[in-house]
């Protein structure tokens, strides 16, 4: 029986990323969904809901890009929206959507791409379905096996790792 809603909504990053497809392209292409490959794995025991906001590295979201996500997470029916997101801009976007007070909005990603034989990214997946059903509303950091409220979230960028202030 599968029971809960969660809205996941693709924006890109690290975790979509391909090798490119064509010649002379970039060393990364945003491809299809991790999340449709990491979930098709599992005997998943609820229901999600994929929209795909957009596809792009994290570094190239701009404020229209976060004023559409925005949107899109207030129109959303669902309670629950888990976002995969680019690891650089993470802090940011989550910071952006936390005027969103009535639902819980967890933020994941990987450092590798989910194609990657070594990537984090079904864990992180894995910890963020968790949190978004679990945690109260607000807005989450679900990484490095964390689950970090945005407004006690902060990066060590000489590690990447996100952290708990």
């Amino acid at each position: 029986m599968k029971v809960g809603q969660i809205t996941i909504i693709q924006t890109g990053g690290t975790i979509d990323k391909d090798y490119p497809r064509k010649i002379k392209g970039y060393g990364f292409e945003i491809g299809e969904p991790a999340v449709l490959r990491i979930l098709s794995k599992i005997d998943l025991c609820l229901n999600y809901h994929l929209i795909s906001a957009f596809t792009k590295d994290s570094m190239d979201i701009d404020l229209s890009d976060r004023e559409k996500l925005l949107k899109i997470c207030q129109q959303d029916q669902n309670k629950h929206i888990l976002i995969t997101h680019g690891t650089d801009t993470m802090l940011e976007t989550a910071r952006f959507l936390n005027s969103i007070k009535d639902k819980t909005i967890v933020l994941t990603g990987s450092f590798k791409p989910e194609k990657f034989k070594d990537s984090d990214a079904e864990f992180n997946l894995g910890l963020a379905l968790g949190a978004v059903q679990l945690m109260g509303k607000g807005v989450y950091i679900a990484m490095n096996g964390l689950i970090i409220p945005i407004d006690k979230a902060d990066r060590d960028f000489t590690s990447g790792k996100f952290l708990y202030t």
